[in-house]
């Protein structure tokens, strides 16, 4: 039994395989016809090849090779006939609902460097390319959501291609080595779109290209349109619709900490500080005049007899440091007083790890400013300043220019830079155009190059992976595996519409 199911296999493999090899006269483009003797023939001008059968192939054929198999040739009699002269190259293929990709393995000995390649290109959704090599493989090939086809002569194929209708193509190759390889990617992405939301602006979702297609969505807002605060609070987390429910447009803010929801990095709202810096860049706002940069921040602690001391905060340390932010406090050799609002509970030797709700002041244990029971009180200002703030960071474009570097400015862990995720960032043109942005997953380096070549004049990183999120009339626009609550976000409210307690997502202002 076990004989029979093997021998079984073994046939529908070899039919398997031997259907691999045999081509359709007509791709080669040869006619089929059979005369009342079971004669078939296959020709075109200036070559005819007979199978007899029982005889098998006539002159100028040798009768052994493999018979034909219905209107198809097996690849033994392609080449004996001649019908191909250019080199064979294997072939795979893998599709996407937006990309189909081949992969050539070329001839042994092929150099890549002498492989015609393209760059990017865009076709109108039929697209046809002579590639010059023999591709047997794409024969019975059905990727979804296209028609591939290929028409073989002698000097290679010529591949046809159909994408769905009303997309945005483009397609390109490039070479691989060792072996070598030409890939050659044909995109058919979802439609661009522009919804205007009110006077001056508009919802887009587009791509931008890196060169692989990234997918974008942009508030745009124009000069004169706008006007912008930062919403949320300090150690609450919650959903960005649910911060600024009459807002147009918000979007997730700086960085925090997320089991206590402690903001990390400045924030100031109405010029008024309610957070203090934590090390990284900024971006600073007075009505549409917007600006991204390390903070210049003036920390002083009080006692209650009146003194005043000029110290560090968080990253930016002095002889005297205050620490804003649950975690590590002081370095090994200091003191440090536990602050909780304005009263010092406890003293302790660095480092200390600071929780939730307190403040802490690092100071060399000879010199202490302040004692358990004490009031100590934080100030801090910004130079110049300023109405609006939160940091975030690292900066992306500045003047124009990707001013990108992932070592530029102080992140404990590094993974939020270096990983591919989702970004969100704000931007702004030379003329007063602001953008709030959420790309689909990429490096914040990709970014900085995207917004550098959509003409950005300066550009920040924003929070990202999670919760990089844009919500235009109370509904996220991004893609997102889930709706994450965070503790800050920016709002946009138009200057042309009159602000109502919720705005009605059917309404364009």
């Amino acid at each position: 039994m076990m004989q029979r199911l093997l021998g079984l296999a073994l046939m529908v493999w070899l039919g398997l395989v031997y259907a691999q090899v045999a081509l359709p006269a007509a791709k080669l483009g040869l006619t089929v016809t059979q005369d009342n003797s079971g004669a078939t023939t296959f020709s075109k001008p200036g070559l005819e090849l007979t199978y007899v059968p029982g005889v098998g192939w006539t002159p100028p054929l040798d009768p052994s090779l493999p018979a034909p198999v219905g209107g198809r040739l097996p690849l033994e009699v392609v080449r004996a006939a001649g019908l191909i002269a250019a080199p064979e190259a294997g072939v795979r293929l893998s599709s996407d609902p937006n990309r189909l990709r081949l992969v050539l393995d070329l001839p042994a000995g092929t150099d890549p460097a002498t492989v015609p390649v393209v760059g990017l290109t865009p076709y109108g959704g039929r697209l046809q390319l002579n590639l010059p090599y023999f591709l047997p493989g794409l024969e019975g090939q059905t990727p979804p959501n296209v028609t591939l086809s290929a028409q073989y002569g002698q000097g290679g194929t010529s591949l046809s291609l159909q994408a769905p209708p009303l997309r945005v193509y483009r397609y390109r190759s490039f070479t691989l080595d060792n072996p070598a390889r030409l890939v050659l990617d044909v995109y058919y992405l979802e439609p661009e779109r522009a919804e205007p939301v009110a006077p001056g602006i508009t919802y887009r979702e587009f791509w931008a290209w890196t060169p692989d297609p990234l997918r974008m969505y942009v508030l745009e807002a124009a000069p004169g349109s706008w006007r912008m605060e930062p919403v949320g609070r300090p150690g609450v987390r919650q959903t960005l619709d649910k911060t600024a429910p009459n807002a147009l447009a918000v979007l997730n803010g700086g960085y925090f900490d997320a089991p206590t929801g402690t903001p990390i990095g400045l924030w100031i709202k109405d010029g008024v500080a309610i957070n203090f810096p934590y090390g990284r860049s900024a971006l600073f706002w007075d009505e549409e005049n917007l600006f991204a940069g390390l903070p210049r921040f003036s920390t002083v602690v009080r006692t209650a007899d009146g003194r005043s001391f000029r110290v560090g905060i968080n990253l930016t340390r002095g002889k005297y440091t205050a620490y804003t932010i649950p975690g590590p406090a002081g370095k090994p050799g200091e003191s440090v007083l536990a602050v909780k609002g304005d009263r010092v509970v406890a003293s302790y030797p660095a480092p200390y790890t600071l929780p939730a709700g307190y403040w802490a002041l690092s100071y060399p244990p000879a010199e202490p400013i302040a004692a358990p029971g004490d009031i100590l009180k934080l100030y801090g200002s910004l130079e110049p300043p300023t109405n609006y703030a939160l940091e975030a960071g690292p900066l992306l474009i500045q003047g124009g220019e990707n001013v990108f570097r992932p070592d530029a400015e102080p992140f404990r862990d590094k993974a939020p830079l270096l990983k591919v995720a989702p970004q969100s960032a704000v931007a702004w043109t030379q003329t007063g155009t602001v953008w709030l942005v959420v790309t689909a997953p990429t490096l914040p380096g990709v970014l900085a190059q995207v917004l550098a070549e959509q003409g950005a004049w300066g550009a920040i990183r924003m929070d990202g992976g999670g919760s990089a999120q844009l919500w235009v009339r109370g509904r996220l626009r991004n893609p997102s595996d889930g709706v994450r609550p965070v503790v800050s976000g920016l709002a946009l409210y138009s200057t042309q519409c009159s602000p109502t307690k919720t705005l009605d997502p059917g309404k364009a202002c």
